[in-house]
C-alpha cells in the first residue's frame, strides 16, 4: 500500500503546474556621445549667428550630416535652397532684453555711504550693466560662464570684471563644490599660438602659459604679454616651499554665472534643423508654384532695339515657348496655368514645427507671432506663461550671481589695499514686473484688498510699487497715506493715576506696575468709582 501511495503521490506532483523565472543575464550597452562640451558650444554658437552658409558648412563635417536637412547632400541638378529662419537667435535675443529692460540697478543691503558711492563709481568704471547683458546673452547660447576680478593700475584704480563665456573656463570640483576656475585666454605672438591659463582658486591665483604646438607648458616670462605676470596669494592661503598650496584662502576672485549647465536650447537644433526644412519646403513650392505661361513664337516679347526674341528667366519672366497654331482656323494664344499649391497643409507643418522648436522656452506671443486680438492683461499673461517661467529662472541666476560678484569685488578691493578685515557686503538686484497687469488693475485689485481688511497700507504701497521705487520713498508714502487718512501713531496709552505710578517707579524703581495694578493698588478706594467715570470720560484712538 505505501508503495503505491508514492507513485500517486509522483503523479499527483508532475501533474501541478509551476512557474518560475530566469533572472535576466547582464547586458552592456555602449553609446558613443556624439559631440563633447566643446563641439557643442561651437554647434550652438553657429545656431546663433544664423547665417545659412555656415550652418552648412557646420552640418557638412558632423558625423551624422547625411541625417539632417542642414547636412543632407543634394543631387547637383535638383538643388534646393536652403533658408534658415533665425529663430534660435531671435530667442535669445528677446530674452535677453527682456530682462535687462526690466534691470532697476544695484541696491546695496547696508546704509554705508561710502560702500554705496565706491560701489557705484567701480559699476560706472566697468560698465557692468553692459558687461551683465553681454554675459547673460553668451550664456544662454552657449551655457555656464564665470565672472573674473583683477587689477592693472595702468588701466583702472578699481577692481576689474570680465565675464568669461563657457568655452574659455574649465570648472573643477571636488564633491561637488567648486574648488577652482580656470580662465583660458587665446594669445598669438612670435608667429606662434599659446594658451594662457589664469587658475583661480580660494586665496591664490596661479598662471600657466601652453604652447599650443606641443601642448606643454612653457615658463610663463617667454612671451612678453605675460612676463609681469606673478603667481599671488592671501585671505589667509598658505604654500610651502615650491610653491603648491597647502591651506585655501577665505575666498576666490571669481563667480560663476549659470542659467543652465548647457545652452537654453542645446535640445532642440534637431526642432530648428526640422523648421528651416519646413519652411525651405514651402518657399521652394512657392518658387516652382509660379504660373507657368506658353507663348507661340509670333507672340514671344522681342527686344525693341534689335528684334531678338527675349530670353526668359525664373522670376520675372518665365515663359515656355510653343509653335504657332498653323491650322485653318488656328488662333494663336498665350496659355496660363497655375498650379495648386496646398498652402494649408504647407502652413501647418511650418506651424507644428515652430511650436515645438519654441515649446518649453518661450512663448510665440512674446516674439510677435499669432497674438491676434487680446482682450485684457490677464490673456496676455496667460499667453506668456512659459515665457514668464524662463524670465523667472534668468532673474534668480542673475540676482544670486550679482549679489556674489558685488560680495567678492569688495573683498578684493580690501585685499589689494592691504587691509585686515575684508567688507561682507550684501547686494541685490532689483528688477521690475513682465507683462504685468495695467497700474489701474493694480490699484483696483490692491484697493479691494485693502478696504476688505486683508491687506495693509505697508502691503499695499509694496504690491503697488515693488521695485519701481526705493525703500525711501515707499516709507514716506506709507507716512503720506497715513497722516491723509487720519491714522496716529502714539506710544503708552495715557491713564489717570500716572503721577500715582511715576512717584511708585521713584520710590521703588526696579518694579514694573501695570495699569489695572496701579487702579487697584494706589488708587484710594474712596475715589475708585469717580476715577473710573473719569477713565470712561477720556477717549483714545489707537490704529
Amino acid at each position: 500500500m505505501k508503495f503505491l501511495q508514492n507513485i500517486k503521490e509522483g503523479i499527483i506532483s508532475r501533474m501541478r503546474s509551476f512557474l518560475r523565472i530566469d533572472k535576466a543575464q547582464a547586458l552592456q550597452i555602449n553609446i558613443s556621445e556624439g559631440l563633447d562640451d566643446e563641439a557643442k558650444v561651437i554647434k550652438n554658437t553657429i545656431w546663433y549667428r544664423g547665417d545659412s552658409h555656415e550652418l552648412s558648412e557646420l552640418y557638412s563635417q558632423l558625423p551624422y550630416k547625411e541625417d539632417t536637412f542642414w547636412g543632407a547632400t543634394q543631387t547637383a541638378d535638383l538643388r534646393m535652397r536652403k533658408i534658415h529662419t533665425g529663430v534660435p537667435s531671435l530667442i535669445v535675443d528677446v530674452l535677453t532684453r527682456i530682462v535687462m529692460e526690466d534691470f532697476n540697478g544695484i541696491e546695496l543691503a547696508d546704509d554705508n555711504v561710502n560702500d554705496k558711492s565706491e560701489w557705484e563709481e567701480i559699476e560706472k568704471d566697468n560698465k557692468f550693466k553692459e558687461l551683465l547683458k553681454d554675459g547673460l546673452k553668451e550664456s544662454l547660447y552657449k551655457g555656464k560662464g564665470a565672472f573674473k576680478i583683477s587689477f592693472d593700475k595702468d588701466i583702472s584704480k578699481y577692481p576689474i570684471i570680465e565675464y568669461y563665456p563657457k568655452d574659455r573656463i574649465e570648472v573643477i570640483k571636488k564633491r561637488n563644490r567648486i574648488r577652482e576656475i580656470i580662465f583660458k585666454t587665446n594669445i598669438d605672438e612670435k608667429d606662434k599660438h599659446f594658451t594662457l591659463k589664469e587658475i583661480y582658486g580660494f586665496g591664490y591665483i596661479l598662471y600657466k602659459l601652453i604652447d599650443c604646438s606641443n601642448n606643454k607648458e612653457v615658463p610663463i616670462g617667454t612671451i612678453a604679454q605675460t612676463a609681469d605676470l606673478v603667481n599671488l596669494k592671501f585671505a589667509g592661503a598658505e604654500v610651502d616651499k615650491d610653491g603648491n598650496i597647502i591651506k585655501p584662502g577665505d575666498f576666490m576672485m571669481a563667480c560663476l554665472f549659470k542659467i543652465e549647465e548647457d545652452a537654453i536650447y542645446d535640445k532642440k537644433t534637431d526642432a530648428f534643423d526640422s523648421l528651416d526644412e519646413a519652411w525651405s519646403q514651402w518657399m521652394e513650392a512657392i518658387r516652382m508654384g509660379r504660373a507657368t505661361k506658353y507663348i507661340p513664337v509670333s507672340l514671344i516679347p522681342r527686344d525693341p532695339k534689335t528684334g531678338k526674341l527675349m530670353k526668359h528667366n525664373s522670376f520675372d519672366n518665365q515663359f515656355i515657348e510653343i509653335n504657332d497654331d498653323e491650322n485653318e482656323d488656328g488662333k494663336n494664344k498665350i496659355h496660363v496655368e497655375q498650379p495648386d499649391i496646398k498652402i494649408n497643409s504647407y502652413e501647418s507643418t511650418y506651424i507644428n514645427a515652430l511650436d515645438l522648436a519654441l515649446q518649453g522656452i518661450i512663448s510665440p506671443a512674446t516674439l510677435g507671432i499669432d497674438t491676434k486680438k487680446l482682450d485684457n492683461a490677464e490673456a496676455q499673461r496667460e499667453k506668456e506663461k512659459t515665457t514668464l517661467h524662463t524670465r523667472g529662472i534668468i532673474v534668480s541666476s542673475i540676482q544670486n550671481t550679482i549679489s556674489n560678484v558685488v560680495n567678492i569685488t569688495f573683498k578684493a578691493l580690501d585685499t589689494m589695499n592691504r587691509k585686515e578685515a575684508l567688507r561682507e557686503v550684501e547686494a541685490n538686484a532689483k528688477f521690475g514686473e513682465y507683462a504685468n497687469p495695467s497700474f489701474e488693475a493694480q490699484v483696483e485689485t490692491v484697493g479691494k484688498g485693502k478696504t476688505q481688511g486683508v491687506m495693509s497700507i505697508e502691503a499695499s504701497v509694496e504690491e503697488l510699487y515693488g521695485d519701481s521705487k526705493d525703500k525711501k520713498w515707499k516709507t514716506d508714502e506709507v507716512a503720506r497715506l497715513k497722516a491723509e487718512q487720519g491714522i496716529v501713531e502714539i506710544g503708552d496709552e495715557p491713564f489717570v493715576g500716572k503721577e500715582i505710578l511715576d512717584e511708585s517707579q521713584s520710590v521703588n524703581p526696579g518694579t514694573s506696575i501695570s495699569n489695572e495694578q496701579n487702579e487697584s493698588n494706589k488708587i484710594d478706594k474712596s475715589n475708585k468709582n469717580s476715577l473710573q467715570g473719569q477713565n470712561n470720560d477720556i477717549s483714545t484712538t489707537k490704529k
